[in-house]
């Protein structure tokens, strides 16, 4: 099994991994591209994000500065907003569905690493910390304010508000107003 596949699997891979850091150079210069093109380029930052991306949708929209890890394990829905300096670490599945609003400074974790120091670091130079992913999931007609920090592993259902400054730390279902720290259900929007 590759470290990628490992890592897709929720198991704990080596990030200095080949292909892996090959993904993550690939990555590097896609966003670099995407950094230096006019705000009037439209069609050649479209054209770029589907190339980073598992998956752009149509009408959909990213401010930049951005940052990602890989931009493969990366899927946008169509018609979704994502505001400036996010932070997508997809080092598993991020899966974004339709008609989704992504505040500034919205951060999105998937990689983890064992709570103990005496787990988290192997000892040996070429593999020195040990990490696993798990995938984030955001349905559709979602709404993500500003500076929230979604935890790896969480779902949020569709037609959920995420009141800004959150920290997501688990799942939030369908048609709620959460919020806070770490964030919760308030009420229910329908």
């Amino acid at each position: 099994m590759t470290e990628r596949e490992k890592l897709l699997r929720g198991e704990i891979y080596n990030s200095r991994d080949e292909e892996l850091i090959a993904l993550y150079h690939r990555a590097r210069g896609l966003t670099k591209r995407l950094a230096a093109l006019d705000s009037h380029q439209a069609a050649e930052k479209k054209n770029l994000l589907r190339e980073l991306f598992a998956a752009w949708g149509d009408e959909s929209w990213i401010e930049l500065p951005f940052w990602c890890d890989y931009g493969q394990h990366i899927s946008i829905g169509k018609n979704c907003f994502i505001n400036v300096n996010a932070v997508f670490l997809d080092c598993n599945t991020i899966t974004i569905g339709d008609n989704t609003l992504i505040g500034p400074n919205v951060q999105i974790y998937t990689p983890s690493h064992p709570l103990k120091a005496s787990e988290r670091f192997s000892g040996n130079p070429a593999f020195p910390f040990k990490t696993s992913a798990k995938p984030v999931t955001i349905g559709c007609n979602v709404w993500i304010g500003g500076n929230v920090v979604i935890l790896p592993g969480v779902t949020i259902g569709d037609g959920t508000t995420i009141g800004a400054g959150s920290v997501v730390t688990g799942d939030i279902p369908a048609n709620v107003l959460a919020l806070g720290q770490p964030c919760r259900v308030i009420r229910a929007l329908e």
